[in-house]
């Protein structure tokens, strides 16, 4: 009778870190889909380096995470979870109104233009870089502690993995409607070349509020703490979280593993762009959709292993990869997302597995690996420039594909564990 009302606690919480799931994952696409409207906007002076320049704005959200992994893990063992969850909150609103500032600089000062060498861009790019930032840095903040909740807070008749994957589908219902939510809502469904920048004002605001209010209900709420998960009163611990070998090649894995989802999900418009493919946003919309319902799939699947499951996702997302590099179409990248859909969860489990009290430094230590959701999109801009084109450029994300494969086959093993 105590474990199942130990359970009945749990489900509204559970609920809550579901919803905010999609809150994350709304933003964090809504974001990279600021980089082809902006390509033009912000950076017609940029020549040959548009593509780098506009995924910088991609890079500066995903930097957050491996600054600010470590920030909310020590939140979370100072002050517990619902006061990490409110503080991550705050600044989540001051990030979107900061991307409200970029528009603001951009019209009132028009002839606050920054050159480097032939490079040239107004300085609300710069702005909007930096409330791209903070905002990302919300949500690895929020991740710290929506993951650990997700994991461990048990709900009657789930395991781990499913609830991680019902929070990921959720965060595909935000991902999925994101793309159309920035061309269609933000710039009135407008061609590249007539998107205004003063469009952004009204929705970054409307958004900061929303925020806000947000947190002013979730503060009324109770969210109990997890037992076990986290190291309270901040007691000395008898060995380095990168000593758990799993647990470090769990970072690189996700560290691929987010690289080659934002690859796809942010760069697949550019990527249409240049093949002359009309309406690229419903490329990036059918993405993210198939990792709603590859999600929905993976929710349902009580009796399938993680490991088992990041086998055959990765070996499909290979070859798809390498027919869609052998044939040059980004129709075929776009299937990719529904064996995207529940890798995270699959990596998050095992490479946490058996940590005690050291799962919730692990959390932050996992939001490192994040990164590379800032350093492939970026190198994949790179590597386009340079070529010319951007097929070669998915080479970075079949390496991805094949790294996590290596993890599901020998990678996962714990050398040691906290118990």
């Amino acid at each position: 009778m105590a474990q199942e009302k130990n359970q009945a606690n749990y489900l509204y919480p559970f609920l809550t870190m579901v919803f905010l799931f999609l809150i994350v994952g709304f933003l964090t696409t809504a974001n990279t889909q600021f980089q082809g409207p902006l390509k033009d906007a912000f950076l017609s002076g940029a020549g040959k380096l548009q593509n780098t320049f506009a995924t910088l704005i991609t890079f500066s959200w995903f930097l957050a995470y491996p600054l600010c992994g470590s920030i909310g893990s020590r939140w979370v063992n100072r002050f517990g979870y619902k006061a990490t969850l409110l503080y991550g909150l705050l600044v989540m609103a001051a990030g979107l109104f900061l991307s409200f500032c970029s528009s603001r600089v951009t019209v009132n000062s028009p002839q606050a233009i920054i050159a480097i060498g032939d490079v040239r861009f107004h300085a609300g790019f710069l702005v909007f870089l930096l409330g791209s930032f903070v905002t990302g840095a919300s949500a690895t903040i929020l991740q710290v502690v929506i993951n650990p909740y997700l994991s461990a807070c048990t709900v009657k008749g789930t395991q781990s993995i499913q609830r991680l994957a019902i929070g990921g589908t959720a965060n595909s219902v935000g991902t999925t409607i994101a793309p159309y939510f920035v061309t269609g809502v933000v710039f009135g469904g407008l061609a590249m070349e007539d998107v205004r920048i003063e469009q952004i004002q009204l929705p970054f605001l409307v958004l900061t509020a929303v925020i806000l209010l947000l947190a002013a209900l979730l503060s009324r709420f109770s969210l109990p703490d997890i037992q076990g998960t986290r190291n309270e009163g901040n007691a000395r611990l008898e060995r380095s979280v990168w000593s758990f070998r799993h647990l470090t090649l769990g970072v690189i894995a996700i560290f691929f593993y987010v690289g080659v989802e934002v690859c796809i999900g942010g760069n697949i418009n550019l990527y249409a762009l240049d093949k002359g493919i009309a309406s690229p946003a419903l490329l990036a919309t059918l993405y993210w959709g198939g990792m709603l319902v590859g999600r929905t799939i993976g929710s349902s699947l009580s009796r399938v292993s993680p490991r088992t499951q990041l086998i055959v996702t990765t070996s499909v997302a290979a070859v798809l990869v390498s027919v869609a590099i052998l044939l040059d179409n980004p129709w075929i990248l776009v299937a990719v997302g529904l064996f995207h859909s529940i890798m995270w969860g699959a990596i998050f489990t095992l490479a946490t597995a058996r940590l005690g009290k050291y799962t919730s430094l692990a959390t932050g230590v996992f939001m490192i690996g994040v990164v590379g959701g800032a350093i492939l999109p970026l190198l994949q801009g790179v590597v386009a420039d340079a070529a010319g084109c951007w097929r070669p450029s998915w080479f970075i994300v079949l390496t991805g594909e094949l790294f996590m494969l290596f993890y599901s086959l020998w990678g996962y093993k714990p050398s040691q564990t906290a118990e």
